[in-house]
């Protein structure tokens, strides 16, 4: 009897785990799914916003994630990069940032996408971003960083931080932090957008067509201020 009893608990008990297995599977697979599409939509959005040039003047290429995009807009080319002085070239990759990990796009990192990028012969590069850097590791940024920093040596850089958006705002004094020294290292201006108070969609991460504009005119006028710069050469 106990012998009978012990193979049912067996069988029960190799049943659950069939059922627990095949259930992860199909997690994993609708996630990988998922994953696959937001990439492509990525794709998409980045090719869209790369063919929209605004404004007039010197060329002005700005490197970045999603708000360079304009994730979320009904119309990309009124991103934040549209309220720059010049004629104004997006790169941007939702998702992505300095690190080489913030994006699960594959090799999308700033430093991945820049030499390609700067293929329009810019007069200026401003670089975008940090906020999907938020759970990635110091020494990953740091990485990121000098990788890009490599591939625009010879260029008048900007470097625009992260804003504080609400979904991600604990992580955001760290990066800024991050960034700032390193732009010092490299003698490069250091935008911080980190004070600003701006508005955004029901995601609290992305923004509003407003707070593009708010984010846009405010990052032209630090810019204006600022002396864009090459970065220094530095032994890696």
């Amino acid at each position: 009897m106990l012998h009978s009893q012990n193979v049912r608990r067996a069988l029960g008990a190799s049943a659950i785990a069939v059922v627990l297995g095949a259930a992860m599977a199909f997690y994993v697979a609708d996630s990988a799914d998922a994953g696959q599409t937001r990439c492509r939509d990525h794709r998409a959005d980045a090719r869209e916003r790369s063919a929209i040039v605004t404004g007039e003047g010197g060329r002005v290429l700005v490197i970045g994630d999603s708000w360079s995009v304009g994730l979320g807009q009904d119309d990309l080319a009124r991103s934040w990069p549209s309220r720059l002085d010049g004629e104004v070239h997006v790169a941007g990759f939702s998702g992505s940032g300095f690190s080489a990990r913030a994006s699960g796009c594959g090799t999308v990192s700033f430093a991945d996408r820049a030499p390609t990028a700067l293929g329009v012969r810019p007069a200026l590069v401003v670089v975008e971003g940090g906020l999907n850097d938020y759970d990635q590791p110091a020494a990953a940024i740091d990485d990121g960083f000098r990788d890009l920093m490599a591939d625009l040596a010879g260029e008048r850089v900007v470097v625009v931080g992260p804003a504080s958006a609400p979904s991600r705002a604990a992580a955001v004094p760290r990066v800024d932090a991050l960034l700032a020294g390193l732009s010092a290292e490299y003698g490069v201006p250091y935008v911080q957008t980190s004070d600003l108070a701006l508005d955004y969609l029901d995601d609290e991460l992305h923004l509003t067509e407003g707070g593009h504009a708010e984010f846009g005119d405010v990052v032209a006028d630090r810019i204006a201020a600022n002396s864009p710069a090459r970065p220094a050469v530095l032994p890696r």
